[in-house]
């Protein structure tokens, strides 16, 4: 019980710790700058740990049950991919094509006696939970990548550090938890002052939303560099340490 308490603990801290490396705060960042509920962007962080966990317990368990090496290449390619996805992120938010996607699926008016007809009031009804799919969908996609990136490091690290694999298992999974618990947190801090700008200093809150974009892109160009360029994604010489 004294080890299990221990794993448990140590899981669940490293889990919250996890949740505050740097292209994990940046994608999330971009994602809740146009958020204006504090709750909504708890949730909006939670699913993005749903997603890095489900991608972490899957690739976890292939190596710690099956003892599946992950090539190198292959790990350079999924760390590439936090980069193109950090890219199109801040992109996405610099274009403004997120706020049209909103504007389109959930801000649909129907205004009476203007001549719209129920068709036109199932229409919005229609957009607005379009709405809801596309707004649950993007972070769980996003954590997805990064767990995708990280999985192989932390599978390996706790192989290296737990002796048996039920413990390995039951480590990651509240690592996991603790990863969620983490982003809860860090994305309703970093909501709050754009929801607090957006209702009474709006040309601050375009600022900072656009900020976010820029850092978005800019982290992701390094990061795509780092791992095809530094690391030899693109070379005859890889080269590729978990992290």
């Amino acid at each position: 019980m004294t080890s299990f308490a221990l794993i448990a603990s140590i899981g669940f801290l490293l889990g919250m710790r996890h949740a505050t490396d740097a292209d994990h705060v940046i994608a999330v960042s971009t994602i809740v700058s146009r958020e204006r509920g504090l709750l909504k962007a708890g949730l909006i962080g939670a699913l993005w740990g749903v997603g890095h966990t489900l991608t972490i317990f899957l690739v976890g368990i292939a190596i710690i049950v099956f003892k599946i090496a992950i090539p190198m290449r292959l790990g350079l390619s999924m760390e590439f991919s936090v980069g193109l996805m950090l890219i199109l992120l801040g992109v996405l938010n610099l274009s403004g094509v997120l706020q049209r996607v909103m504007s389109k699926f959930g801000h649909s008016h129907v205004h009476r006696g203007s001549g719209a007809d129920e068709a036109a009031v199932a229409e919005a009804q229609g957009g607005r939970r379009r709405s809801g799919i596309w707004s649950l969908a993007r972070p769980l996609a996003v954590g997805i990548v990064h767990g995708l990136a990280g999985s192989a490091a932390i599978a390996l690290l706790v192989m290296a550090t737990i002796p048996e694999a039920l413990y390995q298992i039951i480590y990651i999974l509240i690592f996991g938890v603790g990863t969620i618990a983490g982003m809860m947190f860090i994305t309703a801090c970093i909501a709050l002052p754009f929801a607090y700008t957006a209702r009474r200093f709006s040309a601050w809150n375009h600022g900072m939303v656009y900020a976010s974009g820029l850092l978005s892109v800019c982290f992701g160009l390094f990061v795509s560099y780092q791992t095809g360029i530094v690391g030899g994604l693109f070379t005859g010489h890889p080269h590729w340490m978990p992290q």
